[in-house]
């Protein structure tokens, strides 16, 4: 995916370059010389009207051929376990090696957390579980940041226990692509989702079942004997915090049970970087006017 780089004559001086290279970069180029995985508009473009008339196991061949740093960051949904997996089945020369990132906000369901084990022992995959900075319960939690923040500061909950965890895993994993369970029939912002998309960081999200409807998944699941949450057998499609998650009606989309009556719909990991740098500046600007405040009170009392 990189392009073309110029060759340019080494210095006399400098022994270590390898001046038998063809002119262009490669995989054993310096560093220096290769850009970071990136796709231009129109290539974006093509690929998602390529991948789309794929299907999942066909998407996934191509990530683990094409993206390095390739992770699946997983609730353990249902659809996020179907591609666990297909993952698991693929066959020929390549096989996957797609760890899992786990986002434990300490305020999962027992059910959910037993699932975690569960999986771990079925698939052998290496699961990265990330909590919320300075937190490892959700008693640490509360003395931290006080009780019910999810009612008292919603968007400081979602930064919190998702979206900053969440970060500091691409970072310290060093991710360049994550595979998601979203899905078009999902609804919601959803709907018009792309097999490919890339988020304001240049983090690469892969979203290989988004063709998929709710009954396939299901479908999937239960002919592959796959282990799902058991919260599924008691009306619950789409399962997040305890907190936050209910079971749903007949009738209604997989994900009404998520903040039920309320305009939210995402649960801060795939909201726009935007909403939550809005948020920062939000913070840092209370913080200055706070410390400006506390600067003129010190200078009246001086005077």
């Amino acid at each position: 995916m990189s392009s073309p780089v110029p060759y340019e004559e080494p210095y006399e001086d400098s022994p270590t370059i390898n001046t038998t290279e063809s002119g262009y970069a490669s995989g054993n180029s310096s560093q220096d010389s290769l850009p970071e995985v990136y796709f231009s508009r129109p290539h974006l473009k093509f690929l998602n009207s390529q991948l789309q008339k794929l299907e999942p196991q066909d998407i996934l061949r191509w990530c683990i051929t094409s993206l390095p740093g390739l992770y699946q960051t997983t609730a353990f949904g249902l659809t996020g376990l179907a591609t666990l997996d297909i993952l698991s089945k693929l066959s020929g020369p390549i096989k996957p090696n797609v760890d899992l990132i786990f986002i434990d906000t300490l305020h999962h369901f027992d059910e959910t957390l037993s699932l975690v084990d569960r999986v771990r022992r079925r698939y052998g995959t290496t699961i990265h579980i990330y909590k919320p900075a300075g937190t490892d319960t959700a008693a640490e939690f509360s003395t931290k940041h006080g009780n019910k923040l999810w009612e008292t500061n919603e968007e400081l909950y979602d930064y919190v226990v998702k979206h900053e965890p969440a970060q500091r895993a691409y970072s310290e994993l060093q991710v360049k692509a994550v595979l998601t369970g979203r899905r078009r029939s999902q609804g919601g912002k959803r709907g018009d989702l792309d097999i490919i998309e890339i988020d304001d960081n240049g983090l690469i999200k892969i979203n290989p079942l988004a063709n998929w409807s709710f009954a396939q998944v299901q479908e999937y699941i239960h002919a592959n004997n796959v282990p799902f949450n058991d919260l599924l057998n008691n009306g619950y499609k789409s399962v997040g915090d305890w907190h936050s998650t209910q079971p749903v009606s007949q009738g209604e989309d997989e994900r009404s049970g998520r903040w039920k009556g309320r305009a939210k719909t995402e649960c801060g990991i795939h909201n726009p970087k935007s909403r939550y740098a809005l948020f920062l500046r939000q913070q840092a600007m209370k913080q200055q006017e706070e410390e400006l405040s506390q600067a003129l009170q010190k200078v009246a009392l001086d005077a």
